[in-house]
C-alpha cells in the first residue's frame, strides 16, 4: 500500500515543476493549472477523480469526476480510523491482562497463567515515557529500520508485575487467549498475520548491513531475539557498486523453533536493509516468548504444550478481577490514530474493523465492523453509494472523491476532529508525506493521508499503479478551510516505479489547491 523509496529523474523534475512556471502560466486559473497537470503525456491512459470542498461554505470549489468510484489505496484508513475514534472513543485504552487460574501457594500459581489479548496493536517498544507512541516516517513493517527501543518492553512489564507479586513459579502453563476475534488472516498490503495479539507488529526485524571492509562478514541484527526464530548468516561484504545478492532459506520443520539461513553478499556502500520476517501464528509466538520472559524475570514457567486442547470459553469464567496478576494499559486511541495514519500502518488498520466489532458488539455474530462503520456513516447523512470497502487498510476498496470530502467534512464536526487532524501526515514534513513536495510553498500546510495500490504488469515488465490518492485538509492561502481528495488511477511510466511519481503529482495538485483557491 505504501509507495517504495525508489527515486527517478522524472520525480525530481516533477517536484520542481510548480516552482518553475513561466510568467504566463502564473496568470492561469486553478482549473487551468490542474488541467495542465492532468494533460501531461504520462497520464494519457490514466483517470482522475478530484474534489476541493469548502468546509464553511459547504460547497464544491473545484472537481473532476467527483462521483466516479476510484481505487483509493490507503486513504481508506481515514474511514477505519475515524470509525474507531467515534465508536471506541478518542480516549479508549486497550487493557491487556494476565490471569491466574488457581491460587498462589507459597509463591507458586496452582494453575495456568493466561494472557488475554485485547486487540492492542502496540505491545511493542513504541510507548514513550510521556505516554505518547513513537513512530518513524518509514515503518519497519515496510522494510524501514526498527525503533531502537525494546520490542518486548510491554511483555517484560507484565512479567515484572507478576514477579513483584512474589510469584516465582507456575504449576501449569502459559497460555494466550486470542479469541477476541479470529486469528490467521493475512492483511492485504504486507502479508502480516491479523490477530488480537500484536507483538512488535507481528514481525521480527532482520537488519542487514555491510561489514567494515570487503571480505568481512556482513552485520545481521535480529530483533526481538527469541527461540521462535534463529537466523544464521553467511553473508559477506562485497565491493562498493556491486549488486547485492541475498538468499534466505527458511526451515519451519519445528514450528516452535524455526530457522533462517542467509547467504550472499552485501556491497560495502549499501545502507542497512530490513528483511523483516512475518510471524505466522502470533498467539503461539506470544506463548513461547512470554514464558521465556517470565523465566528471565525469575518466574519458572513453560509455554502451553501444543498437544493440549484449551477450552477458552471455560477459561474465560476464571477471568475475575481478583485473578489478575498483571495488566498493560495502552496509550489513548488518539496516539494509535497517529500510527495508522502517519505511517500508514497496514496491520493496525486491517485489524481495527475486527477489534471494533469485538469490543462494541461482543458475542453478536450478526454484526461486523463494517456494519458498525456503515451506521456511523449514515448518521452523517453521507452518500454511501460512493463508498465500497472490504478491508480496513485499502486493499479492497473504492471511493469517490465527493464521498471522501463529505466524509472528511463530517469528521471535522466530531469531538475528536482535532486529534484526527493532528494524526495526518504533513506535506513535505513527516510520515508518508515526508518527501512529497518538500520545496512547495504548501509544504507544512497540507495535512493528508496518502494511498497507493498497484501490481506488476508482466506484458510490459513494469509496475502499474491502480490507485494513488491523497485526501485531507488545508486552510488555503486565501484563508478558506478545505477538505480535498485527489485520485489518479491506472498509471504506468516507461522506467522505474510509478508510485513516487504519482505521489508527487497528487501532492502537487493539493499544493496548487492550497496556493490558488481564491
Amino acid at each position: 500500500m505504501r509507495p517504495s523509496a525508489l527515486r527517478t529523474a522524472a520525480v525530481a523534475l516533477l517536484c520542481s515543476a510548480s516552482l518553475a512556471l513561466p510568467l504566463a502560466a502564473q496568470q492561469l486559473t486553478l482549473e487551468q493549472r490542474i488541467q495542465q497537470v492532468m494533460d501531461r503525456a504520462v497520464f494519457t491512459h490514466a483517470s482522475w477523480g478530484i474534489e476541493f470542498y469548502d468546509l464553511e461554505a459547504k460547497r464544491t470549489v473545484y472537481s473532476v469526476n467527483r462521483d466516479r468510484l476510484m481505487v483509493p489505496g490507503s486513504t481508506t484508513k481515514l474511514l477505519t480510523t475515524g470509525t474507531a475514534l467515534e465508536l471506541l472513543g478518542a480516549d479508549h485504552r486497550f487493557h491487556t491482562r494476565v490471569y491466574r487460574t488457581g491460587p498462589v501457594v507459597k509463591g507458586t500459581v496452582q494453575g495456568d497463567l493466561i494472557l488475554v489479548a485485547s486487540g492492542d496493536p502496540n505491545l511493542s517498544g513504541r510507548l514513550n515515557a510521556d505516554g505518547t507512541l513513537a513512530f518513524t516516517d518509514h515503518d519497519h513493517s515496510y522494510g524501514g529500520l526498527p525503533l531502537e527501543a525494546d520490542p518486548l518492553a510491554a511483555l517484560r512489564g507484565l512479567a515484572k508485575q507478576i514477579a513483584a507479586k512474589g510469584i516465582h513459579a507456575v504449576t501449569g502453563q502459559v497460555i494466550v487467549d486470542a479469541s477476541l476475534f479470529a486469528e490467521g488472516e493475512k492483511e492485504l498490503g504486507t502479508g502480516v498475520t491479523i490477530s488480537p495479539l500484536v507483538v512488535n507488529d507481528n514481525v521480527i526485524d532482520i537488519v542487514v548491513a555491510p561489514g567494515a571492509k570487503v571480505g568481512d562478514a556482513a552485520r545481521v541484527t535480529v530483533s526481538p531475539r527469541t527461540a521462535y526464530l534463529t537466523v544464521t548468516s553467511r553473508l559477506t561484504t562485497g565491493d562498493s557498486g556491486t549488486a547485492p545478492v541475498i538468499k534466505a532459506v527458511e526451515d519451519s520443520t519445528n514450528r516452535d523453533a524455526r530457522t533462517i539461513t542467509v547467504t550472499g553478499r552485501v556491497p560495502r556502500s549499501a545502507a542497512p536493509e530490513n528483511m523483516r520476517w512475518t510471524v505466522p501464528t502470533p498467539s503461539r509466538f506470544g506463548e513461547l516468548t512470554f514464558a521465556a520472559i517470565l523465566r528471565e524475570a525469575g518466574v519458572r514457567a513453560t509455554a502451553r504444550v501444543t498437544t493440549r486442547h484449551v477450552d477458552l470459553k471455560a477459561l474465560a469464567t476464571k477471568y475475575a478481577d481478583s485473578a489478575v496478576v498483571a495488566e498493560h494499559v495502552s496509550a489513548p486511541f488518539t496516539e494509535e490514530a497517529k500510527i495508522i495514519l502517519k505511517m500508514s500502518q497496514n496491520l493496525h488498520a486491517s485489524m481495527m474493523p475486527y477489534a471494533v466489532a469485538a469490543i462494541k458488539a461482543p458475542g453478536d455474530t450478526t454484526k461486523t465492523g463494517f456494519d458498525l462503520e456503515r451506521a456511523f456513516l449514515e448518521q452523517g447523512h453521507l452518500d454511501i453509494d460512493g463508498a465500497v470497502q472490504g478491508d480496513g487498510a485499502g486493499g479492497n476498496a473504492y471511493f469517490s472523491a465527493a464521498f471522501m470530502t463529505r466524509y472528511l467534512a463530517y469528521c471535522a464536526t466530531r469531538p475528536w476532529a482535532e486529534a484526527f487532524h493532528r494524526a495526518l501526515p504533513i506535506l513535505g514534513k513527516d510520515g508518508t508525506l515526508v518527501d512529497i513536495q518538500t520545496s512547495s510553498p504548501a509544504a507544512g500546510k497540507v495535512f493528508a493521508k496518502t494511498g497507493t495500490y498497484g501490481s506488476y504488469d508482466p506484458l510490459h515488465r513494469r509496475q502499474l499503479i491502480h490507485g494513488k490518492g491523497l485526501a485531507g485538509y488545508f486552510t488555503s492561502k486565501s484563508g478558506r478551510k478545505i477538505a480535498f481528495a485527489v485520485y489518479v488511477n491506472n498509471l504506468a511510466i516507461a522506467k522505474g516505479d510509478p508510485a513516487p511519481f504519482a505521489g508527487q503529482t497528487v501532492g502537487e495538485i493539493a499544493a496548487l489547491g492550497w496556493e490558488f483557491i481564491p
